[in-house]
């Protein structure tokens, strides 16, 4: 098993969760005869190809190390998403008086609230469990895989033999090579979950999405967070406007944020640990109870022999594919974290899919046609997809930019949740989108109307002529819609029409 993801407490949500995705008493299956698929890593992109291969009648082997379900159910989506609703709600609760409600400032109980994150993951579990995969008609190992021959794979003593293989091994966390680091102890998303007791002061290193949603679910929580990083503003890749509204939330929810930041050296005491911190060249200090550790993510390519069986592959960025998802095998293919630098789970899920149709009956869909979207769930959410304008100016593509602040929409308005934009970008001289990203209470949902009109084909003329709601925070986008159609009008044209109106008048 892998040592860095602990299942604790071991109470009867955790046994429940185990019994469905580790169940103690599982025997593997023995071989007998060739799989059409073999898929190694029962994360999101093992479990749909998997699942969506036997469904269509081929044999079906599934190898998982430690927990069907991957990091998603285990120790990313589900777990994170339950804290940040318990988060979120007592942020919501100290703002009653503002909201005109007679209610007392909320306590919070961090145990009730990491028992419930325990609970509903449990309940999801069954989703993901070894026996729904089994009765479905999908063979499911236990253990490592390790590539004996291009068309057999080990596990343990057991020797599977393929037609096609598919690589879903993800990723973990990124680790950092400070001195003391490690003697002090810290966290990842593959521990922090086993907290029962919520940290007086936490400690994030890294401002990228996992950082940045902890973070402000742990002060909202109760701690007193300080969050370090090494750019100059949060969530380094994604729009520096919607960076700097997070930053003002951040603010607002007592963060502190220190930016041009490297952690150099940490020590270790009897009651706390301290952080020794270079900041834009000056020395500084930081004391915390708990360390949490959000660098990045490195896909999992040890110990699968993928040299034996000339699968290419770097350390630092994963296993290489083409357009169809092949490796440098073209008997084996990948998906997921471990070969994608969209490390999410609806970007996996898309891949599989995929990959179903390349590897099974030879198709030759393309990754390079996906449109991803994808969001970062603080509060404000900031969810985007498409190019970025200096993305779109990288490859000589000229855009114009139309942004509708959530202050001027009735409905955030009446929220009060007036923090956020949306910003949509179009080829210059016409309407077809490229990009856009949406900072908004509930921008993971609003960014799925752009993303379809993209893979639709649908222009921003088009969005302009459908009826909202009124009133919705969604509005925003039609407002964008609403600011093209203005530009259309220009000085020539609207003198053509004083002079058709006037003649109209006569």
């Amino acid at each position: 098993m892998d040592p860095q993801i602990r299942v604790e407490p071991m109470d009867a949500h955790n046994e429940a969760l185990l019994a469905n995705v580790r169940p103690c008493d599982w025997v593997n299956p023995t071989p007998s005869g060739r799989y059409n698929l073999v898929v190694i890593g029962a994360g999101a992109g093992g479990l749909v190809t998997a699942m969506g291969a036997a469904g269509l009648g081929a044999r079906v082997a599934l190898i998982e190390r430690y927990l069907l379900g991957g990091d998603c159910l285990n120790v990313g989506c589900v777990p994170s998403k339950a804290l940040i609703r318990s988060a979120r709600h007592a942020a919501m609760g100290r703002r009653n008086a503002e909201l005109g409600v007679s209610a007392d400032t909320p306590s919070v109980d961090f145990a009730a609230a990491a028992e419930r994150m325990r609970r509903l993951r449990s309940e999801i579990s069954p989703n993901d469990s070894a026996r729904k995969l089994a009765d479905a008609g999908v063979d499911v190992y236990f253990g490592q895989a390790e590539f004996i021959d291009a068309t057999t794979v080990a596990v343990g003593d057991a020797r599977l033999n393929f037609v096609k293989a598919v690589l879903a091994t993800g990723a973990r966390p990124s680790t950092l090579a400070v001195e003391g680091l490690d003697e002090a102890g810290y966290h990842t998303n593959e521990t922090i979950f086993t907290l029962t007791e919520l940290p007086r002061r936490l400690a994030v290193v890294g401002a990228g999405p996992i950082g940045c949603e902890l973070a402000q679910a742990f002060a909202r929580l109760g701690s007193e967070v300080t969050l370090i990083d090494k750019h100059t503003h949060l969530l380094p890749r994604e729009d520096a406007d919607a960076a700097a509204l997070l930053a003002r939330a951040f603010e607002h929810d007592g963060i502190v944020h220190l930016t041009h930041c490297t952690l150099t050296k940490v020590d270790a005491g009897d009651a706390d640990k301290t952080l020794h911190l270079d900041v834009a060249g000056e020395t500084r200090t930081v004391a915390a109870d708990q360390i949490l550790v959000g660098v990045g993510r490195t896909p999992n390519v040890d110990g699968l022999g993928l040299q034996r069986v000339d699968v290419d592959f770097d350390v630092r960025t994963g296993i290489k594919v083409d357009d169809r998802l092949r490796t440098t095998n073209h008997r084996i293919f990948a998906v997921g974290d471990c070969c994608s630098r969209y490390k999410f789970t609806h970007a996996s899920d898309a891949m599989a899919r995929m990959v179903l149709a390349n590897a099974l009956f030879g198709g030759r869909k393309r990754f390079s046609n996906l449109i991803i979207p994808w969001c970062t769930y603080t509060d404000p959410e900031i969810a985007h997809v498409g190019l970025y304008p200096r993305e779109a100016d990288e490859r000589g593509i000229r855009i114009d930019t139309y942004t509708q602040p959530m202050a001027e929409v009735d409905r955030a308005i009446t929220d009060g949740d007036t923090e956020g934009f949306v910003k949509i970008h179009t080829a210059a001289k016409n309407d077809r989108i490229v990009g856009a990203t949406i900072v908004a209470s509930h921008a993971g949902d609003m960014i799925s109307q752009i993303t379809q009109a993209m893979v639709a084909g649908v222009g921003l003329n088009t969005i302009g002529s459908v009826i909202f709601p009124y009133p919705t925070q969604a509005e925003a986008i039609r407002r964008c819609a609403d600011a093209r159609n203005r530009t259309r009008l220009t000085p020539k044209v609207a003198k053509w029409f004083g002079r058709w109106f006037a003649w109209r008048r006569r």
